[in-house]
């Protein structure tokens, strides 16, 4: 029955409109998920690709043969190299000399530490410089906040300063 224009507003339509909003949302979820699931890993590192600072730790106190690269501005790590800061060109093509002198089968760690993965612009030129080289054992050195917090208050083997 219509009453001045509008439909009377029965069980069923009722009914028909919270399923319509239920499907609505459902669709909505699902783009949601699917969207935020392609864009999920942006980096040009995967999980394996990180090395605990324990674990670097343990590897230099019993003396294995990493290639230890600072890509941030200070080589604290004991035995790694002094690249710079990789987001400067300069400092990116030095880190491109000395990987070309080492095969691409070698073992290399970078790290930075001037702040947590999200904002550093240092890694990502670096890390995906060695992917384009077709190096296949590099790492990062995964420091949740920062080289001080995450390596030198854990009393993790540092440069002897002279």
């Amino acid at each position: 029955m219509v009453v001045l224009g509008k439909a009377e507003s029965t069980p069923f339509c009722r009914f028909c409109y919270f399923s319509s909003m239920k499907k609505l949302i459902l669709v909505f979820c699902i783009c949601l998920v699917t969207f935020s699931c392609r864009n999920e890993n942006k980096e040009p590192w995967n999980n394996n690709q990180l090395i605990d600072p324990f674990e670097l730790s343990e590897s230099i106190i019993h003396n294995k043969s990493y290639l230890i690269y600072s890509i941030g501005p200070a080589a604290i790590i004991k035995n790694s190299i002094d690249i710079g800061e990789t987001r400067h060109e300069e400092n990116l093509n030095k880190l491109k000399k000395k990987l070309a002198s080492n095969s691409n089968k070698s073992e290399i760690i970078f790290y930075c530490g001037c702040c947590p993965f999200n904002d550093c612009p240092n890694i990502r030129p670096a890390f995906s410089l060695a992917n384009s080289l077709g190096f296949k054992n590099h790492k990062l050195l995964n420091l949740a906040n920062n080289l001080k917090s995450d390596w030198i208050d854990k009393n993790y083997p540092i440069q002897q300063i002279d």
